[in-house]
């Protein structure tokens, strides 16, 4: 769990309910540098105890998601948000495996040993999942935009787990072992 500033999470929670846009200022983990922002605030999400914030963001002319703790400034304008269509907004969530939202440009397969096989079976890592029995082994299909948080999730299961496709998961999955 990653810490959410109290007085932003209140700011960015009313300007969802109020519908109004947001100017921010934005900490991106992976460019490692302060941005300012104004967004279209949609949806407040809670995934992996954590809050993110679905937006309209008009730097980028497009849907992100916005982690909380990395909002270091918000301040809720007085101008309306332009809504998303509801369709399109759960179609942005819902694409690809975890937080990362997009359109899934690949599909892990995966084959899990016998003793993983029996929990993993059992689990919803996303809701167009495909799986299969194999014998004693279960094979499970997911749809993916970014490896990242993929890779953490096959890592926890060690050598009972093996990444049958595609190729550059594989490789990415090994050079991490």
């Amino acid at each position: 769990m990653r810490p959410t500033h109290a007085g932003r999470f209140g700011t960015v929670a009313g300007a969802v309910l109020e519908g109004r846009k947001l100017g921010i200022q934005y900490h991106g983990r992976e460019r490692d540098r302060l941005s300012q922002r104004t967004v279209h605030p949609q949806r407040l999400l809670r995934y992996r105890d954590n809050w993110y914030l679905a937006a309209y963001c008009e730097e980028a002319a497009a849907l992100r998601l916005f982690s909380l703790d990395r909002v270091r400034h918000a301040e809720a304008l007085p101008e309306p948000a332009d809504p998303t269509d509801s369709a399109d907004l759960d179609r942005f969530l819902s694409a690809s495996f975890g937080i990362f939202s997009g359109n899934a440009s690949a599909w892990a397969v995966l084959r899990f040993g016998p003793e993983a096989s029996r929990r993993v079976a059992d689990e919803t890592w996303h809701p167009d999942q495909i799986g299969q029995w194999i014998g004693e082994r279960y094979e499970f299909q997911v749809p993916y935009s970014d490896p990242r948080e993929l890779l953490m999730d096959i890592l926890k299961y060690g050598p009972d787990v093996e990444v049958m496709a595609p190729n550059e998961l594989r490789k990415m999955v090994a050079a991490r072992l």
